[in-house]
């Protein structure tokens, strides 16, 4: 009897476990509910090929789970998968339609800042970044302060970036980006000496 792929069996569980900690949303609006679980789900396997590297499946579960219903993460995490497989401008694409969605999650604004990083266009990522960090809704704020950290770093504004990576690490202490970067710069300030 052939195995089942590993990634499978770790849909079948979350698909379970989003099916028995939902019950209370199919009480409320059923067809509503029956599409919102259903996108999901699909986000969810797009999630778990991502983190496998299965970028070109994973952007198709989390197109099929905006089709189902179209959801602020679904476009924001298409967004990613596609950044991944080198089609930057339409992540931004991707993640301005998460925020006309619900324009108080924070993924979106962190992440278009990064994609204008990566693009070379520092300048107009940190009003992005910004946005972030006022966010209501954003679970880690640590992101648009060490990207922030990054731009700074950039334009040569090295006490600023400093600053924006010990926010980071007051989110997230153990952050290795951010600690690897103040280890950087002082390294460089030990050799100006």
């Amino acid at each position: 009897m052939p195995q089942a792929h590993p990634a499978n069996t770790v849909i079948a569980v979350l698909c379970l476990v989003c099916l028995c900690l939902t019950p209370g949303l199919r009480a409320q609006e059923p067809e509503k509910t029956h599409l919102l679980q259903q996108a999901y789900l699909l986000w969810e396997q797009g999630y778990i090929l991502h983190s496998l590297g299965e970028y070109e499946s994973a952007a198709e579960n989390f197109r099929q789970s905006i089709e189902a219903y179209p959801t602020a993460e679904g476009h924001t995490f298409l967004g990613w998968s596609l950044s991944y497989l080198g089609q930057t401008e339409e992540a931004i694409a991707q993640c301005k339609k998460a925020i006309e969605l619900d324009p108080d999650y924070g993924n979106p604004y962190n992440d278009i800042g990064v994609y204008l990083i990566d693009l070379g266009r520092p300048d107009e990522a940190i009003p992005w970044l910004k946005k972030a960090l006022r966010a209501k809704r954003y679970c880690c704020a640590h992101y648009p302060h060490f990207n922030l950290g990054r731009v700074l770093l950039m334009k040569g504004r090295v006490e600023e970036a400093v600053r924006a990576f010990e926010r980071a690490l007051s989110h997230e202490p153990d952050y290795p980006p951010a600690l690897e970067a103040l280890e950087i710069i002082r390294e460089r300030e030990g050799e100006a000496l």
